[in-house]
């Protein structure tokens, strides 16, 4: 039964509008973070991102080894130094072995593991450095300490002035992508890199 004002205006019935779940608009909630209990979780680019540096240095090694090994294993197979990819190996096994098959492979895993310990190195040293330019700078140094300081002396490789001009622009080449590819890679991590690249490529 409907009532009626004074003026014979018929009046709502106020309690069935606000039960009525279709006469009231509703509104979206959001979310507390506070309320709910849950934390947001942090992506890579973010200030609060945060990437473990030995297990990063470790994969980041493995796989700096396993492709650069490979392509120095290339560059001694077309000739283009007369360095084999075990040189590392050489002082723990005999030089005719590290000429064969399973030599190449066992300098080759040497190679990874030496890849390991300088990005392990780089990384807990120098990450904060940005740019390419400390990578290409950490290679040359990898490169006088091996074949100027160290190598010849162990019987790495010969003396600088016996190997060819083809061995030394090779090796000096392929130390500085190496590097290279270790030090940006720790850079792109671990500072602001990232975030500079996509900023310059739309400028």
């Amino acid at each position: 039964m409907t009532d009626y004002n004074d003026k014979g205006m018929p009046i709502r019935d106020q309690h069935n509008e606000k039960s009525d779940p279709h006469s009231q608009r509703q509104r979206p909630r959001k979310r507390d973070d506070k309320v709910t209990g849950r934390r947001s979780i942090p992506k890579q680019g973010d200030a609060h991102y945060y990437t473990n540096p030995f297990s990063f240095a470790l994969e980041l090694g493995f796989f700096a080894g396993l492709i650069w090994g490979g392509i120095h294993w290339l560059f001694h197979l077309l000739h283009f130094t007369i360095v084999p990819v075990g040189f590392i190996a050489e002082p723990f096994f005999k030089h005719e072995y590290i000429y064969t098959s399973a030599g190449h492979l066992t300098g080759w895993l040497c190679f990874i593991v030496f890849s390991i310990l300088a990005s392990l190195l780089y990384t807990f040293t120098i990450r904060k450095l940005k740019g390419p330019v400390p990578g290409m700078v950490y290679g040359i140094v990898w490169w006088v300490i091996l074949f100027v300081l160290l190598g010849p002396k162990l019987g790495m490789m010969k003396p600088l002035n016996r190997l060819t001009w083809d061995s030394i622009i090779t090796e000096i080449c392929f130390f500085l992508l190496w590097g290279l590819f270790i030090g940006y890679t720790v850079a792109m991590e671990y500072t602001d890199e990232r975030k500079r690249e996509p900023e310059q490529a739309g400028a």
